[in-house]
């Protein structure tokens, strides 16, 4: 479902910009289109990173945790999850705070459109990236309790690709 909101949000930013260019080379240029883009662009940050809490595709520190023994890492996952967890509930609490502070501001070109739907994907987003998160915490410690530990970002994103050090050290035999 994730996935679709986000297809259709660049779908929607990128018939917006195209439009955008042609009424601007056309000498028609559209009032709104500019902030209309960026709360499109905020969205599809937002959402995206939701996303990619859910497939466990943000940036870690793979290799130290799989580096430590086993016992080890299991506290360590459960301590930066708890980290990550609590920046986004206090993002979404701030969120929250945030659309009572906007509470009958509208956009600047498109008066009709309230600031507080604009600015409602900080706490969807927040609470969107907890699930996500939680989600993804029972298979991140079942990896961390293996002898491999958890899978490094290429093995999970691109496995097609094979080990990327096996590829470079081929290409440097070759030369």
């Amino acid at each position: 479902m994730l996935e679709y909101i986000l297809l259709t949000i660049m779908l929607a930013l990128t018939a917006l910009v195209v439009f955008g260019v042609i009424y601007r080379k056309a000498g028609a240029s559209l009032s709104w289109y500019d902030e209309v883009a960026s709360v499109l662009l905020a969205w599809l940050t937002y959402y995206g990173s939701a996303l990619a809490a859910l497939n466990r595709g943000h940036i870690g520190f793979n290799g130290l945790i799989n580096a430590m023994k086993p016992k080890l890492r299991i506290p360590f996952v459960i301590f930066s999850e708890a980290i990550i967890l609590g920046f986004f509930i206090l993002l979404a609490w701030v969120g929250i705070d945030v659309l009572r502070v906007l509470e009958g501001d509208t956009l600047v070109s498109l008066t009709w459109v309230p600031l507080r739907l604009t600015e409602s994907v900080i706490p969807i987003g927040a609470v969107l990236f907890i699930i996500s998160e939680a989600l993804g915490l029972p298979e991140a410690l079942k990896k961390a309790r293996t002898e491999k530990g958890i899978a490094a970002h290429d093995d999970v994103l691109l496995p097609e690709l094979g080990d990327v050090n096996d590829r470079l050290a081929v290409e440097e035999v070759d030369k």
